[in-house]
């Protein structure tokens, strides 16, 4: 039995749905709704329903996009030719913050992870592999997180990708800068090792 009113259980269970949202963060986010006036409620709920409305997935990358493509496959600035994959639209937030990249993207809205019941056939792989199919793509940055999901998918993609004649590579991960050597974990400093390079002087 709920101790709370109909409406406020009903929002603090929508809340709790939300990834990242445990029942005691629900519960507050609630009652700081609650106290919040009206207009700012309001606020929240129509950017709500104007981002479901106005946003979808780019028919191309898959990422966010306002329209049928995304910003970065409609700037004709970019390079065709190389297609960085990553999980997740947030991800490509992070690569464009490098200044580093200047390609495509793809996004896979997800990672392999059977644990979760997530199969290739649940990412947009087949996709991908249309794209390099139909599109001038000489390589492909298999950009997916340093964990066993991120790992797992990239072997995958890896293997796919492989056999179609384009150069396949993996971003480098090693340790960050400002860390200390006896915080690593193995596998960090092993592939620190692997991707080291020549010192110029």
């Amino acid at each position: 039995m709920s101790i709370y009113a109909g409406p406020v259980q009903d929002l603090i269970d929508e809340l709790g749905r939300l990834p990242g949202v445990g029942p005691k963060s629900a519960q507050r986010i609630a009652f700081y709704l609650l106290k919040a006036s009206k207009e700012d409620a309001l606020r929240l709920s129509r950017s709500i329903v104007e981002v479901k409305d106005r946003i979808s997935f780019c028919r191309r990358c898959f990422n966010v996009a306002e329209g049928e493509t995304c910003s970065m496959c409609s700037d004709g600035r970019r390079d065709p030719s190389i297609v960085c994959v990553v999980e997740e639209p947030r991800d490509i937030v992070a690569v464009e913050k490098t200044g580093e990249y200047s390609g495509l993207y793809h996004v896979l809205q997800g990672a392999i992870s059977p644990i979760e019941g997530i199969g290739p056939e649940q990412l947009r792989i087949r996709e991908l592999l249309a794209r390099i199919e139909t599109e001038s793509v000489t390589e492909v940055i298999l950009c997916t997180n340093p964990n066993l999901e991120g790992e797992a998918t990239a072997m995958y993609l890896a293997r796919m990708l492989t056999p179609l004649g384009v150069k396949v590579t993996r971003i480098a991960s090693g340790l960050p800068v400002g860390g200390d050597l006896e915080y690593a974990d193995e596998l960090t400093l092993g592939r620190a090792l692997e991707g080291r390079r020549q010192v110029d002087v």
